[in-house]
């Protein structure tokens, strides 16, 4: 039995890590993964819970080691997501949520493509994404320009993913996140991973009964 991975991408701004968070506390069974950053916590952000915060060093060892499934510069930091932790999870049958950029998406897909359904979140206007960035107070305005002028290449990027989710009403953009993750655990390869005892049982009564006949 093995899980499936949700990468869920966004440019900074288009409210993925509120929607994601939504998302786990609905679907309680969906593990996220603690990515790596060589960026400085910000004001509440939790070792361990937002971000696993390492020093440039530690960072580049950790890539040479391959300890990373994927990793990429992100705004002028590192980014990476262990690869021992998605391979335990999935091999315990867990679906695991990866936020991550279109870069790390990529790297993802081409080492499971079977296992990987991506979503991408998109803002309902770069008015409201504009609006977002000012109004979390997180970032210097130099940072927000750099942002949002990296959003184009991000953007860009929207149609090679799997599913495209607009952030416009945040209840309906966690609705259509959580149909998803149930879609793609109704794929047929999805239930006869999880459910192949029972399908054998029902084939085998059927079976019986038609033979029966």
């Amino acid at each position: 039995m093995s899980g499936q991975v949700f990468i869920v991408s966004a440019p900074s701004g288009a409210g993925k890590t509120s929607l994601v968070q939504a998302t786990l506390e609905r679907i309680r069974s969906l593990k996220v993964s603690v990515s790596y950053t060589t960026r400085a916590p910000r004001s509440g952000e939790e070792e361990g819970i937002a971000y696993h915060f390492v020093d440039i060093n530690t960072f580049h060892q950790m890539r040479e080691h391959g300890d990373f499934i994927e990793c990429a510069e992100v705004h002028g930091n590192l980014y990476g997501t262990s690869h021992t932790w998605i391979k335990e999870q999935l091999a315990l049958g867990n679906d695991v949520v990866l936020e991550i950029d279109w870069q790390g998406a990529e790297q993802v897909i081409r080492l499971m493509p079977e296992q990987s359904t991506s979503i991408f979140i998109l803002p309902p206007s770069f008015e409201v994404l504009k609006t977002r960035l000012n109004t979390r107070g997180q970032d210097h305005p130099d940072i927000i320009n750099r942002r949002l002028s990296a959003a184009y290449d991000e953007v860009m990027q929207a149609a090679t993913f799997d599913f495209l989710v607009i952030n416009e009403h945040f209840e309906t953009a966690v609705n259509d996140l959580i149909a998803i993750v149930q879609a793609t655990r109704l794929k047929t390869t999805s239930v006869l991973n999880i459910k192949q005892d029972a399908i054998n049982a029902l084939l085998c009564a059927l079976k019986t009964c038609h033979d029966g006949q």
